[in-house]
């Protein structure tokens, strides 16, 4: 493996995305650091120190420390997957998109459109209640947050906080075009990881102080190490259900059936359903934090990651989530009637429906599975928050999406090493022919 990514800066087109990849994440983390005019940085910074360790820490972790600052890119990319979220679900209710969703490439670029408009409206709202929120808050020693509230600050910080989530979600959506990877989910990604130097150190240092003890910063670090492991071997994982392909003629020549298998991944999800579930529980957080209403507040207490109440919600919406992104991207109908269509089968089972059916039983019991083990994988948080009495938010959630994010990346890169060799194979046997 380490030679074949040597090979790298010998293929230009793989070198270029990398290095495209590369470029758009500088883009997004010096956008992080451009604070929205008004706010006074040091009085939020006292503000959100007295954050850390909760839910709302999470999310100034999701957006790369961008929310702490209150930068143009403090939304984040969550509208983006809020939006995406709605319009696919709303092809079950409305048939029109449903049919949108079957006219092919034309379709899917309708869809990524409305996706968009949703996006900037989302955006539009969350910028408006958090723009009013942050005007009335202040630090700790009694500094206000924003220097000179009013309509002027209002507008300004609206328009900066909606047109920067439109600019990640550009970074993205570029990223996936052409660089490497899901460029939204490296997205996430690069804003977890550019948290990792800085809590490295503040570990050290309340180690160093007496707050941490050394015992507990190795079965930490164990835990880790133990977890990364535990997610590289599931993601691994697939259930193959054997495929029989019948003798068939090409020619005069008759060529005997073949054996093959069908792969299900026991996580065909990936990190979207954590994403998802964590997008819908963070927005009535966030909200609470900036406007100071009852009924916010009550929910956002609710709401706490250490509490029972969040970790039951968070596990249904990683359950569901599950199960729906596996029925949108997994369409067993279809993988039956390929099957059929290239003379395949499954011993045992009937052609067509029956096909379906038995592929579909497996795919729930291998989808429930996976999102066990999400579930398990995200709610590490809590226990070490609750139980240990971690001073800072480490957790599976953003563990799962550095790693599985990683895993993606390094498979697509192995892709295009795989595909550059077998062309050069082609063209050496085309010469010699």
């Amino acid at each position: 493996m380490a030679q074949s990514f040597g090979n790298v800066s010998k293929i230009p087109e793989l070198r270029n995305r990398i290095l495209y990849t590369l470029l758009m994440f500088i883009v997004f983390r010096v956008g992080v650091h451009i604070t929205t005019p008004g706010v006074n940085a040091v009085a939020l910074s006292s503000f959100f120190n007295t954050t850390n360790g909760s839910l709302f820490g999470l999310f100034n972790m999701f957006t790369g420390g961008a929310l702490a600052r209150f930068s143009i890119f403090s939304l984040g990319i969550m509208p983006y997957i809020s939006s995406s979220i709605i319009f696919q679900m709303l092809p079950m209710a409305m048939p029109s998109l449903d049919r949108l969703q079957k006219e092919g490439e034309a379709g899917r670029k309708k869809l990524m459109q409305y996706i968009r408009y949703g996006t900037v409206i989302l955006a539009l709202l969350q910028a408006i209640g958090i723009s009013y929120g942050i005007e009335s808050m202040r630090s700790p020693s009694g500094i206000s947050v924003v220097s000179h509230p009013g309509l002027p600050f209002m507008v300004i910080s609206v328009i900066a906080l909606t047109a920067g989530t439109v600019f990640v979600m550009w970074i993205g959506e570029e990223i996936s075009e052409h660089g490497i990877g899901n460029g939204i989910s490296l997205i996430i990604f690069a804003g977890i990881v550019a948290a990792i130097p800085a809590a490295t150190i503040t570990t050290f240092k309340l180690t160093g102080a007496g707050e941490l003890s050394p015992m507990l910063l190795v079965l930490i670090i164990a835990m880790m190490i133990l977890v990364i492991g535990f997610i590289v071997f599931v993601e691994s994982a697939q259930r193959r259900i054997p495929i029989q392909y019948a003798k068939r003629m090409v020619g005069r020549k008759l060529y005997s059936g073949q054996a093959s298998y069908l792969p299900l991944k026991v996580n065909t999800a990936g990190v979207i359903p954590p994403i998802f579930a964590m997008s819908i529980l963070l927005f009535p957080t966030t909200i609470s934090n900036f406007i100071k209403n009852p009924a916010f507040e009550k929910i956002a207490q609710y709401l706490n990651p250490t509490g029972v109440m969040y970790n039951v919600i968070y596990v249904i919406l990683i359950f569901f989530f599950c199960y729906f992104y596996t029925a949108i991207t997994f369409k067993v109908d279809e993988v039956s009637d390929d099957l059929r269509k290239y003379g395949g089968n499954i011993p045992g089972i009937k052609p067509g429906k029956s096909t379906a059916n038995y592929i579909d039983k497996i795919l729930n019991r291998v989808t429930f599975i996976g999102a066990v083990y999400v579930s398990a994988v995200c709610i590490l948080p809590t226990i070490l928050i609750d139980k240990f009495h971690v001073p800072f938010y480490f957790g599976g959630t953003g563990l799962l999406i550095v790693v599985v994010v990683a895993m993606d990346t390094i498979g697509q890169i192995q892709s295009h090493l795989l595909y550059r060799n077998y062309d050069s194979l082609l063209k050496k046997a085309v010469k010699k022919k």
